[in-house]
């Protein structure tokens, strides 16, 4: 799995890559290893190549939190019993406080996937967090926390939430 710092040195990279590209194409520069054109393309190529990789991070949180979700055998849907706090950051990871309210009459837990976006909508991480021994009747509390570091404003859903 790649490491938040290799995620946040390929985005960095990416976007260093696209101003390359920009420049290039803006001044017709050439390093001399070949016209401008074909040095753009090498650095769009490159760009394109980095950007790969950080979309693969986010998908193999995301297929990580599926297969943790998928180990929950006879789990019950009970998004509609789960809430969410306020989201904050600190040391560049969110967090989110889970409240799970059991209205059953036995204690259970629960499993919840969490998804973490930006303010438009763009998937940023996914986490699953166990509520353990919810009592009948009663709530509990988790805590769900980013895999990665996470700038700007972040909000936070409940894709999935199983009792089990």
């Amino acid at each position: 799995m790649t490491t938040v710092n290799q995620w946040r040195a390929a985005s960095a990279t990416y976007a260093a890559a696209v101003l390359t590209v920009m420049a290039a194409a803006v001044s017709g520069c050439s390093d001399g290893a070949g016209p401008p054109s074909v040095n753009g393309s090498r650095a769009a190529s490159a760009a394109s190549s980095l950007a790969a990789r950080g979309g693969e991070a986010l998908a193999s949180a995301t297929a990580a939190a599926a297969s943790e979700l998928a180990r929950i055998k006879g789990g019950v849907d009970a998004k509609a019993d789960v809430r969410l706090g306020t989201v904050s950051t600190s040391q560049d990871k969110a967090t989110v406080p889970v409240t799970a309210t059991n209205n059953g009459t036995k204690p259970a837990s629960y499993t919840v996937q969490v998804s973490f976006r930006d303010s438009g909508g763009n998937l940023l991480d996914a986490v699953v967090v166990t509520v353990p021994d919810v009592p009948a009747h009663g709530t509990a509390r988790a805590t769900a926390r980013s895999h990665r570091d996470l700038g700007g404003p972040v909000r936070a859903t409940v894709d999935t939430a199983l009792r089990h």
